[in-house]
């Protein structure tokens, strides 16, 4: 199984709505993927302080490497990327992804 975490750095003031629709959408996608699931979004709250400015970010789970393969490259995560990076503070320079390999 692989975790795909996404953390954003967002500027002050960034548009909520377009960020909850594009997160919205980003679900609605990752229903339809087979091998693809357990989307979840919401603010990074960095209680330990290790992650200053990437104030929120999102999750899912993803079966295999083939699985998270076929997300990258669908149509509907390559526009709702762009919109993430024009969101983002710094554009894709405000995106940080971890793909953590682990047992299901």
């Amino acid at each position: 199984m692989i975790r795909h975490c996404v953390m954003l750095r967002l500027p002050d003031g960034v548009d909520v709505v377009a960020l909850d629709k594009i997160m919205l959408s980003l679900g609605d996608l990752v229903d339809q993927l087979d091998g693809c699931s357990g989307f979840r979004a919401g603010p990074n709250r960095d209680y330990e302080g290790k992650s200053p400015g990437y104030t929120y970010g999102f999750t899912l789970d993803a079966k295999n490497p083939r699985a998270l393969a076929a997300y990258a490259v669908h149509p509907d995560h390559q526009a709702l990327g762009a919109q993430l990076v024009a969101l983002c503070e710094g554009g894709a320079d405000g995106i940080r992804v971890y793909d953590i390999e682990a047992p299901a």
